[in-house]
């Protein structure tokens, strides 16, 4: 009894390269669907916020990743000064990081 389970266990084992290639074949595949669906796309996005950080100058009006809006009243290496109110006619100024900017809005949507 045992010697025939043997015998069908290795008549359905695919051998050799075959079986390496079925293996393999359908890692690489889930692998580049992967790639252009995640990946990829993921990638463009990083290298866009990181443009638009660079890009930051002052007067630009600003939407940070915590929902703030304001206008940058001055830019540092790693920081932005941002102007988000007004108070008794002086202006309330938070220091935030560039990468907490999520866009840029189109000039003269902010009013203080």
């Amino acid at each position: 009894m045992f010697f025939v389970t043997d015998a069908l266990a290795a008549e359905a084992a695919p051998g050799g390269m075959e079986g390496f290639l079925l293996q393999v074949v359908p890692l690489i595949v889930i692998f580049v669907v992967f790639w252009f669906f995640l990946i990829r796309p993921q990638q463009k996005r990083q290298k866009e916020h990181q443009q638009m950080c660079e890009a930051l100058a002052r007067g630009d009006e600003v939407m940070t990743l915590g929902g703030l809006s304001g206008r940058i009243e001055s830019v540092g290496e790693q920081t932005i000064n941002l102007q988000i109110a007004s108070c008794d006619g002086k202006p309330v100024v938070v220091t935030m990081q560039r990468a907490a900017v999520q866009m840029v809005l189109p000039k003269g949507s902010i009013k203080f």
